[in-house]
């Protein structure tokens, strides 16, 4: 497919998206170390809105258990995973969501509109989800699973929970050095963690030919709502991300050991005054032969953590990034109104 970075040098690791080391901003880095490195950052998320991020603040301890957990719930029976289900609607995103329960895609809409939504559910996400946030949201409430089902579940995700918020500090500070903005903490002061979402995701197995002929989809393309994401991956692959000098096209973004996925959510991008790019992307079949097993040609299961991270929903969010040349595009609007022009076309 080729590299996202039509010029840049040949880099082995340079693998379609950009490589980011946030060391400095996780250890005692000079002034000069962190600002390069948030300019970097920056740069990332104009050019392409994804970023390769390592030494990023979460154990790999703490992240290979966060997977052993997820595959362990995954596993159980289904009506196990049925003792936490997700509320119906689309204004709570807690809970187990079961294969075609949910619908990703990049629409959006203020009004009802069911004969678009119908459309839509032609094509069955093939995937099942578990979603977790503060037990101190006022706005959505955790549904946990009873302790005797899976007795590590809650304990663990909650701690994993605030591991992730912890990490996602330091990437907001980084933005708001490469945005040039004159407080570090601009970005994070819109941020309580209370309004964030710890998603723990499978794709099953399925057969290749189920994708191929468009009966499911592993993840169709769309955007994410929220400021950033950070995405961990196994080493599955699958994930796919538009390619920003050819509209349409995809390129693969496979697994870095090490790393973590960040990408620019739609907020931010609208926060920035479009000055950030967030940058359609999917869930494909995995892209190498041998992921295929039997005359099915069944994929591997795939199993990622996405950990959305967002303003707290009723701070109003006004362009930055304006100027005479560059007049402020959008209205002030709170991450309350925005997500519910978003979420009522998911479920």
């Amino acid at each position: 497919m080729g590299s996202i970075s039509e010029t840049k040098a040949a880099d082995p690791l340079n693998i379609d998206i950009p490589i980011v080391d946030l060391r400095p901003f996780s250890s005692d880095g000079t002034l000069e170390d962190r600002r390069k490195v948030s300019e970097e950052l920056v740069r990332a998320c104009r050019e392409v809105g994804f970023v390769y991020i390592k030494n990023h603040g979460v154990p790999q301890d703490q992240l290979d258990r966060a997977f052993e957990v997820s595959k362990t719930f995954y596993a159980l029976p289904t009506d196990q995973k049925m003792k936490a289900p997700h509320p119906p609607g689309w204004s709570v995103h807690r809970g187990y969501s079961w294969p075609g329960l949910e619908k990703v895609s990049g629409a959006m809409s203020a009004t009802d509109d069911e004969e678009s939504v119908n459309r839509l559910r032609e094509v069955q996400d093939y995937k099942e989800s578990y979603e977790i946030g503060s037990d101190d949201n006022p706005d959505q409430s955790n549904v946990w699973l009873p302790n005797d089902v899976h007795p590590e579940w809650r304990p663990f995700m909650t701690s994993f929970y605030w591991t992730c918020w912890t990490a996602g500090q330091n990437i907001l500070r980084a933005l708001a050095v490469g945005l040039g903005l004159d407080d570090e903490d601009h970005l994070l002061s819109y941020h309580d963690g209370h309004h964030n979402q710890l998603r723990l995701l499978h794709y099953p197995a399925i057969p290749a030919a189920a994708v191929e002929g468009g009966k499911f989809a592993r993840m169709p393309a769309h955007t994410d709502w929220s400021s950033i994401t950070m995405l961990f991956q196994d080493d599955c692959g699958g994930l796919q991300v538009e390619h920003p000098f050819r509209p349409g096209e995809f390129v693969d973004a496979p697994p870095i050991e090490g790393t973590l996925v960040m990408n620019v959510g739609d907020l931010l991008m609208r926060w920035s005054n479009d000055y950030l790019k967030s940058t359609s992307h999917r869930v494909q079949l995995p892209p190498r032969q041998e992921r295929f097993t039997g005359d099915e040609r069944l994929t591997r299961p795939r199993y990622s953590i996405p950990y959305f991270i967002t303003t707290d929903p009723d701070r109003v969010i006004e362009c930055l990034k304006v100027d005479e040349e560059h007049p402020a595009k959008y209205e002030p609007i709170t991450q309350r109104n925005y997500a519910a022009m978003r979420a009522r076309m998911q479920y």
